[in-house]
Parts: C-alpha cells; structure tokens; sequence
C-alpha cells in the first residue's frame, strides 16, 4: 500500500468507543497495521483532532493523540503554509455547490500533489472529490 491520506473523521473514529464508525475504524485499522502503510495528513487535520478533544474537556485525551500522531514514523505532517492555504481557499471558492469545508479542500490539494488516491475517511466528500474511501461501506 503506498501513502494514504488520514482524515479528522476517521482519527476521531478510532479514538471514540462512542463514535458511529468505531467500530469499523477499529477493524480496519487492525487489518491494515500489518502492511505498515505511511500515512500523510495536514497541520489542519490535526488541529481539528485536537480541538475536538479539547473543546469537550478531555485535554489530556488531546495531547495524548496529538503526540502519538506528531511522534509517529508514519505520519507526515504536510503543514499549511500561505500557498497551500491560498490553493486550498481558491478550491473552497470554486465549489459553492458542495458543502467541503476548508480543511476539505486543502486535503484534496495536499492528496493531489502527493499523488495520494486513497483517504482512511468517513467523509463523503473525498469520494465527491473523486478520491478512493477506505474503510469501504
């Protein structure tokens, strides 16, 4: 498996038991780790991950993750500079009839550049994008 792309949600999925997909994140998760893939995300991804944690009083839990991603050997960072936000912002524009967020458009720049074509996601709208969702429904 070459470089895929991790997504808030599915982050958010693995850590939360209470979560919708934890359940699938957890088994997918589990299937994937023997292959060892390397993973890529964004200085925005993380702050989501992070603020979700914080911003519901679990700021240990925050931290934790944020290190266990930030001291990984698989994963890396692609940090949102001013031309990767300004690409990101000019893709946000162009699309009015989708609902992407920001944080959506910028992953779709970095997964583009970096030739990535699968996302670890329970997003839609990376498959709206024309990318390849994985855990698969």
């Amino acid at each position: 498996m070459s470089k895929v792309f991790l997504d808030t949600s599915y982050l958010l999925a693995l850590e939360l038991a209470r979560d919708q997909n934890h359940e699938a994140a957890t088994h997918h998760w589990q299937s994937i780790v023997p292959s060892r893939p390397s993973f890529v995300t964004t200085s925005y991804v993380f702050d989501e991950v992070v603020t979700y944690f914080n911003s519901r009083g679990q700021h240990e839990k925050a931290v934790q993750v944020g290190n266990s991603l930030l001291l990984s050997p698989s994963v890396q960072f692609v940090h949102v500079d001013q031309s990767l936000f300004d690409e990101g912002w000019e893709h946000f524009q162009q699309h009015r009839d989708k609902d992407y967020s920001l944080t959506d458009c910028i992953s779709f720049i970095v997964m583009k550049q970096l030739s990535i074509n699968i996302a670890f996601t329970f997003d839609g709208h990376f498959a709206q994008a024309g990318f390849e969702k994985a855990p698969s429904p």
